[in-house]
């Protein structure tokens, strides 16, 4: 008797399933963007990935937790977001071979706390009625007084234009960075506003001929049943910096310190860096791919082949401080 109910209990716990995984995930991309990439994960290892969406206030709300934290690992852009949460110490260092592997040195943390996942390029969309073939070619070119009234922009204080305006620091110095933002000032045709895609509306409508964007939001564009009437009155130009290339951004993943599901976090991170995510990101979102060998999308690639600025995403994040004073002493937005 006694062996046949240890028979029983023992086949009733066989047939139980496991314990389900999952991973928490502070982000700030929009769900939209990264949800393709969580469910390619979850159906290749039965992992489930929960999401929140935090716009604002990431690094408070992860000090605020502190180790309490749910969230396991963090998703955000630019290189100065995550260097704030890895100044706040709410991360922790991934040691991890295949990371590693997979992520180039210049776009992962000299001490691995966060690893970058895709590349964008900061681009100039130029009408293609009112901009001829190479009238633009570099960043210094935008306060040049032969624009004055022909470019538009977002606010210089969004998080991409502090970066590059870092970028221009770190290749020119703080007195020519400062005239050069005034100059691009003077040119300006209204005041900051909107995002990057607004700026090419504008152009298509015909309130401006130049402005500064990120590659993916034209693939975006393109892809809207509104706004590709809007892209295809632009061409993509690839600017450098004199004496460099064009300035490049990322998106990046950092595991927290607290990570309650570190292993399955860890196969997150991984899974995220493979040759699939990366295929994903690619063509879903038509971001550059950080790892090597992996194509952009064809539509990227009609765009045409640029040198990417030498210059270290670290050494950027350093200069973002003077970069948004500078920007804030000559008002650029108001």
């Amino acid at each position: 008797m006694k062996t046949r109910i240890l028979m029983a209990l023992t086949t009733a716990l066989a047939a139980a399933p496991a314990l389900a995984e999952e991973v928490n995930v502070y982000s700030h991309r929009q769900p939209e963007l990264v949800q393709p990439l969580f469910d390619a994960f979850t159906k290749e290892t039965g992992i489930a990935v929960n999401v929140a969406f935090v716009d604002k206030g990431m690094v408070e709300r992860l000090v605020a937790e502190g180790r309490r934290s749910p969230a396991d690992l963090v998703m955000t852009v630019d290189i100065a977001r995550l260097s704030q949460v890895v100044d706040a110490d709410v991360t922790q260092p991934v040691e991890d071979a295949a990371l590693i592997a997979a992520v180039p040195a210049g776009f992962r943390d000299p001490a691995n706390q966060w690893f970058g996942l895709t590349s964008r390029a900061r681009v100039i969309f130029a009408s293609k009625d009112r901009v001829k073939p190479g009238e633009v070619s570099t960043y210094e070119d935008l306060a040049d007084p032969k624009w004055k009234g022909r470019i538009c922009t977002r606010p210089f204080t969004a998080d991409y234009n502090v970066a590059l305006t870092a970028a221009y620091l770190a290749h020119h110095g703080e007195e020519a960075t400062k005239t050069w933002l005034e100059g691009v000032k003077a040119n300006l045709a209204k005041k900051p506003e909107g995002n990057d895609r607004s700026q090419v509306k504008s152009i298509w409508a015909g309130e401006c001929d130049i402005s500064l964007g990120n590659t993916y939001y034209m693939g975006q564009m393109v892809n809207d049943a509104v706004e590709k009437e809007y892209a295809a009155a632009v061409n993509v130009v690839f600017p450098i910096f004199e004496g460099g290339g064009t300035h490049m951004n990322i998106s990046g993943v950092a595991m927290t310190k607290a990570a309650p599901n570190k292993e399955a976090a860890l196969k997150l991170m991984e899974f995220l860096a493979s040759d699939e995510a990366q295929r994903i990101y690619a063509e879903t979102n038509h971001e550059f791919p950080i790892k090597p060998g992996v194509p952009a999308s064809a539509l990227v690639q009609s765009w045409g082949s640029f040198t990417p600025d030498s210059l270290g995403l670290v050494d950027i994040a350093k200069l973002r401080p003077e970069a948004l004073k500078l920007i804030e002493e000559v008002n650029f937005d108001g």
